[in-house]
């Protein structure tokens, strides 16, 4: 017992968030090439065409890179085990993002040195904010014609509501773009453009105040300088404790495509990060290092093997040590299943895997068992909390064009909303079923999988819909007289909680006045447990 904490604390989890395009991709394929877990730049994108034919839907989102459907990856640095957790970049799908959120101990933010701190980095950023997510920062580009760094840091502690701590300063910018200072080492790493291979390392410069610095980098080196003594007198010192409170964010220079920065951004991963932590459950608070396993789906994903029409639930370790082929019980239904094909995403060394420790994240093959927010245990009954679901903002009618395709298309809807990718509702009194998306690219995504992993081809319909919410009561005869009274606009979602669907905000408001013992909530947790009340219209 005493050696379980050691593989623990050797474990980092951690989501890379940004706005699309800021080069979060680029970097997450870097960190891989550094850490040795592939061998050459573009090798994840070969990976994830073989392995992976849902992240076809990628297309529509016109993204390129190596946004892997897993959105999972394992890499080893420095003795410590990282699992990087990708995360979407569209603002479409952030409620995909959100539930990774809470899969993490902490996350790289990525900034576009041209953009800086963009909206849907600002949404992700606030959902950190709300859980005091540690955030390492990294400023991306600088070989590029960029903002000044001191603009920028002004801009990064303006949004992040916290002090951002340079670990790098920037030498230059664009063309003449020279390296980063690095100011707890008090050296200079020389910038070389064009190294998309490892080569075995960048050439460094001892002293900040080193003579060579002055002769070789000139004007640039002098403006570093001064912007450095500036910090000195403004910025507060490094405080791990403020970091790991949520306070202040550790600040990186450098240029991904080159591989320039990432050697610092995962030493910092293994300094600075912390290893996995207490997790809340409805009953206690759950330890890492506690002896028996307990885990948490996360995120499901569907047809990662469009052979065998499989479902992956991703699991997040909160406890213990996971074995492959012991018995686990579903807290949510009670049942006991026993994973024997579990797998690790982009191991360096397998895909099938024999165990995993807390912080860590595992694959199980699912057949409609396991659902989004489930909890494992070895027995005991634990229900995790965190994992949200929001109301939709916009809604649409799915119509099928060959009625003998009605069966797939219904299995093809249930599975992507048991998936998360969309939320699927079932009207009280219809058989049809109606779609509900944070953003349009959602219902482009549904319409292209159903055609290509079931065969079925659908159009959408317009609704008059333009509110939801998920209502609850104490009183159980209450709320069977309000879904009796509004059942022309009541829905289940795909746990079978009761849903209203309104046209207009005002409604809301008088359903709130006539109902005072039925709540109504723009947030959900899983299996129909509403965790936060929407009193505003």
């Amino acid at each position: 017992m005493s050696e379980t904490p050691t593989p623990i604390a050797r474990r980092r989890t951690f989501a890379i968030i940004s706005h699309p395009d800021a080069g979060k991709t680029t970097l997450t394929e870097k960190l891989l090439l550094f850490s040795g877990a592939i061998q050459i730049a573009g090798s994840v994108k070969a990976r994830k065409a073989s392995r992976h034919a849902t992240s076809d839907w990628m297309e529509i989102e016109k993204q390129r890179g190596i946004s892997v459907a897993s959105s999972v990856m394992q890499m080893e640095w420095r003795d410590c085990v990282i699992n990087l957790l990708d995360t979407p970049g569209h603002q479409d799908f952030s409620e995909d993002t959100y539930r990774v959120l809470t899969a993490v101990d902490a996350a790289l933010m990525v900034i576009d040195a041209a953009n800086g701190v963009e909206a849907q980095t600002l949404r992700l950023l606030e959902v950190c904010r709300a859980r005091n997510t540690p955030i390492i920062t990294f400023v991306n580009k600088m070989d590029r014609e960029v903002r000044t760094p001191l603009d920028l840091m002004d801009e990064i502690e303006r949004h992040l509501g916290m002090d951002a701590i340079p670990f790098t300063w920037p030498v230059g910018m664009g063309k003449n773009f020279h390296g980063v200072l690095d100011l707890r080492e008090r050296r200079m790493r020389v910038f070389r453009p064009g190294e998309d291979r490892l080569d075995g390392g960048d050439e460094t410069i001892d002293g900040l105040d080193n003579p060579a610095l002055a002769a070789r980098f000139g004007a640039e080196l002098a403006q570093a300088r001064e912007e450095i003594g500036l910090l000195s007198e403004a910025t507060a010192e490094f405080d791990r404790a403020a970091f790991l409170a949520g306070r202040q964010s550790p600040l990186f220079f450098g240029s991904a495509i080159n591989n320039f920065g990432v050697r610092e951004v995962l030493d910092a991963l293994v300094d600075q990060a912390p290893p996995p932590g207490p997790r809340p459950a409805v009953q206690r608070v759950v330890q890492p290092s506690e002896p028996k396993f307990t885990g948490m789906v996360f995120k499901i994903q569907a047809n990662m093997d469009p052979a065998h029409r499989d479902r992956i639930a991703f699991v997040r370790v909160c406890s213990g040590r996971f074995e492959r082929g012991m018995r686990l019980k579903v807290g949510r239904t009670g049942k006991e299943i026993r994973p024997n094909t579990v797998v690790a995403f982009m191991s360096q060394r397998r895909e099938l895997l024999e165990e995993a420790w807390a912080g860590d994240i595992i694959g199980i093959p699912n057949h409609g068992t396991l659902r989004l927010g489930d909890t494992l245990t070895e027995g005991e009954a634990l229900q995790f909390t965190g994992l949200p679901f929001f109301a939709p903002e916009l809604f649409q009618a799915v119509e099928i064009a060959d009625p003998l395709r009605s069966k797939q298309l219904r299995t093809g809807l249930m599975q992507l909303g048991e998936e998360g990718a969309i939320q699927v509702f079932r009207p009280h009194f219809s058989g049809s079923l109606l779609l509900g998306a944070v953003g349009t690219l959602q219902f482009d995504v549904v319409l292209h999988r159903l055609s290509g992993e079931y065969n079925v081809a659908a159009r959408l319909a317009p609704t008059p819909y333009r509110v939801a919410r998920w209502i609850h009561s104490d009183d159980e005869r209450q709320l069977k007289r309000f879904i009796e009274e509004n059942a022309h606009r009541i829905a289940y979602d795909v746990v079978d909680a009761p849903t209203i669907l309104l046209t207009h905000a005002a409604e809301l408001r008088v359903l709130q006045e006539r109902w005072p013992d039925v709540s109504f909530h723009a947030l959900r947790e899983h299996a129909g447990r509403v965790f936060q009340t929407d009193m505003a219209a």
